[in-house]
C-alpha cells in the first residue's frame, strides 16, 4: 500500500509545500546564479527514471560556459567557481528537482538518477533500482554520498528497493538532513568523481 499509493501522495504534498515555502530561496539562488554564472539558470540533463523511462532532470547550474580558443568547454575544475562549489556542497543546486518530484518523475526518497550512458552496464540485480522512482536522496547517499564505491552504491539502491517502507524513508530523510547540515562526504566535482568510480568498477568486473 505504501509503495503503490501513499509514497506518491507524500511526494506530491511535501514537494508542493517545499516549492511554496522555499520560493524565496529559489528566487535568491536563481538571481545569484544568473549574476555569477550566466544563463540559463537551470541545468537540464536526461536521466533514466522509473522503468528506465528517460526524463529531464533539473538543477541550478554550478559551472560557467568558459571555452578555449577552439570553442571547446574548459575542464570542470576550471569552470566550477567557488559559488558553484558552494551550491553543490550545500545541495542548493538540487532544489529544482522538487519540481521533478511534484511532476512524478522522481520521489523524495529513492535511488539517485544516474547518467543515461550507464544503462547498458547494469547487472540484472542492479536494474531493480529502476523499479521505483529515482530520489532526491537515498540510502546510498546517507551511506557515503559521492565517495561510496559504485558496486556498494548500486547494492544499497537494490537494498532500498527490497526493504522499502515508510519507516525506511523516514530514517533516510532524517539522515539526509544530518549529512547535509554536517557537510559530510561531499564531492563538489561530482562528474569527475562519478566517472572515476565507474571506471574503477568496470576494471574489477
Amino acid at each position: 500500500m505504501y509503495r503503490l499509493f501513499v509514497k506518491r501522495c507524500f511526494d506530491m504534498v511535501l514537494s508542493g509545500l517545499a516549492l511554496v515555502l522555499l520560493s524565496p530561496v529559489f528566487l535568491t539562488v536563481a538571481v545569484l546564479v544568473r549574476l555569477k554564472l550566466g544563463s540559463p539558470v537551470i541545468f537540464h540533463q536526461r536521466r533514466p527514471g522509473y522503468q528506465e523511462k528517460i526524463f529531464t532532470l533539473c538543477k541550478f547550474r554550478t559551472m560557467t560556459d568558459e571555452r578555449d580558443e577552439k570553442g571547446e568547454l574548459l575542464p570542470d575544475s576550471i569552470r566550477l567557481t567557488p559559488f558553484g562549489a558552494f551550491l553543490r556542497k550545500t545541495s542548493l543546486d538540487e532544489l529544482p528537482e522538487l519540481w521533478n518530484i511534484f511532476k512524478g518523475d522522481m520521489s523524495i526518497i529513492g535511488p539517485r538518477p544516474l547518467l543515461e550512458g550507464y544503462l547498458p552496464y547494469y547487472t540484472e540485480r542492479e536494474r531493480l533500482r529502476h523499479t521505483v522512482r529515482p530520489g532526491l536522496t537515498g540510502l546510498a547517499q546517507v551511506s557515503g554520498r559521492n565517495f561510496i564505491a559504485w558496486n556498494d552504491r548500486l547494492e544499497k539502491d537494490v537494498e532500498y528497493v527490497e526493504h522499502l517502507t515508510l519507516l525506511t524513508d523516514l530514517k533516510i530523510l532524517w539522515k539526509t538532513v544530518m549529512v547535509v547540515m554536517k557537510e559530510e562526504d561531499v564531492a563538489v566535482e561530482t562528474d569527475s568523481v562519478e566517472g572515476y568510480l565507474w571506471d574503477e568498477r568496470e576494471k574489477l568486473r
